[in-house]
């Protein structure tokens, strides 16, 4: 999806579920990590992390723009647009919005590396790669050894 079809895509739920128009930008922003979009109190324009686009259906694209549609509608209405509000409550389960993003799945919260205690059978899934000389298992102090090392699609 593209920007332009993101844009088409909150006017018509705007209009749709709000009865009112989106007058603003709407834009994918590939820097968003953790959040599913934001709503800038500054310029009015909502910005929409791309993972949350699942590519078929767009539900999950679809309850983040009713999230943000509810924080702009709210806030150009004179109301406060903060998450925790009676207003916002109301109007996100009116339009039926998520009140969550779901986690996405990043390259860094993968595990690459699990070690193995040779005394107790202690797994260990890490990250990074670990210095079997220097480090030893927390629990009994036996030595890790290297299971399995996992490589990545795309790296």
């Amino acid at each position: 999806m593209t920007d332009q079809e993101l844009q088409q895509l909150v006017e018509h739920i705007s209009i749709k579920y709000f009865a009112k128009p989106f007058t603003h930008r709407a834009y994918f922003n590939s820097r968003l990590k953790t959040t599913g979009g934001r709503y800038h109190l500054d310029d009015h324009n909502i910005d929409i992390n791309p993972r949350m686009d699942d590519g078929t259906t767009h539900e999950v694209l679809i309850g983040i723009i009713k999230h943000e549609l509810c924080h702009y509608h709210l806030h150009l209405a004179g109301y406060s647009a903060k998450h925790n509000t009676k207003q916002f409550k109301q109007l996100l389960k009116a339009v039926g919005g998520s009140r969550y993003a779901p986690r996405t799945q990043t390259k860094t919260s993968q595990i690459k590396y699990i070690y193995r205690c040779e005394h107790c059978g202690l797994e260990y899934h890490r990250r990074r790669r670990i210095n079997l000389v220097k480090y030893v298992c927390g629990r009994c102090r036996g030595k890790l050894h290297l299971v399995n090392e996992i490589r990545q699609q795309g790296a």
